[in-house]
């Protein structure tokens, strides 16, 4: 019986950085509900891998399995691995006398489950319609997670006194709107992307250094890509 060399001779470069971006999604969601902070640095090392794809492909190629399996990495490290430390960290915070009150063991599985849906739909809608253009509808499931992701790492429910769980909670539920919602997004250029991934890395390698200046210049990066370049920095793309 002939082997099929598909598994291997037909993937690039691009594509073995997308599969260790799937891997990182696994170990950041295995982590997510023994050790939050150390998931939240995972799913920012995944989304360094995520925008390295890209630039690998660009420069040197990619294969036509690489827009696929992008998508299916985002699900493990977008998707299921967010959700899962929002989930770990809402159930620690819940915990009382052993038990989960009702509201909020409903609260702390159905938004993490819900967000995992729109993720998977904000993903799929994507490789079917947005993908190869230069802006895309909704909010990307990269930034969704690296939003939750920040919002831990750089304490900011200490620095606004509430509950981080219910913090988190409330910023995954905006997501599943968000997600799907009918707002364009444009991709940034390619310095702002050296810039998001820069901040990333020093946010997982340096997450306390200095008062956590890096995981907090990352989250108003991120905050003020948000809410600004629908308007802004799309027009400053000339569109």
């Amino acid at each position: 019986m002939r082997v099929s060399p598909r598994f291997v001779g037909r993937l690039g470069l691009a594509d073995a950085v997308t599969v260790a971006n799937a891997a990182l999604g696994f170990v950041a969601a295995a982590f997510a509900t023994v050790n939050p902070t150390l998931a939240a640095r995972l799913i920012l090392l995944a989304a360094i891998a995520d925008g390295l794809d890209g630039v690998i492909a660009r420069k040197r190629g990619g294969t036509p399995a690489g827009e696929y399996l992008d998508s299916l990495a985002d699900v493990a490290s977008f998707a299921v691995a967010p959700a899962l430390f929002v989930f770990g960290i809402s159930r620690s915070a819940f915990v009382s006398g052993g038990g989960l009150a009702d509201a909020s063991v409903l609260l702390a599985i159905v938004v993490p489950a819900a967000f995992v849906a729109m993720a998977v739909v904000r993903l799929g809608l994507y490789t079917a319609y947005d993908l190869g253009d230069a802006h895309t509808e909704g909010v990307q499931t990269t930034l969704a997670a690296t939003l939750l992701a920040t919002i831990h790492l750089a304490g900011v429910a200490d620095i606004l006194g509430v509950n981080e769980a219910a913090l988190l909670l409330g910023f995954a539920a905006l997501s599943v709107y968000l997600m799907v919602a009918p707002v364009t997004y444009p991709e940034l250029f390619a310095r702002d992307a050296l810039l998001l991934g820069g901040l990333q890395a020093l946010a997982l390698l340096f997450p306390t250094f200095v008062g956590r200046v890096f995981p907090r210049g990352l989250l108003l990066f991120a905050l003020a890509y948000l809410l600004l370049a629908p308007r802004f920095y799309w027009r400053s793309m000339g569109s």
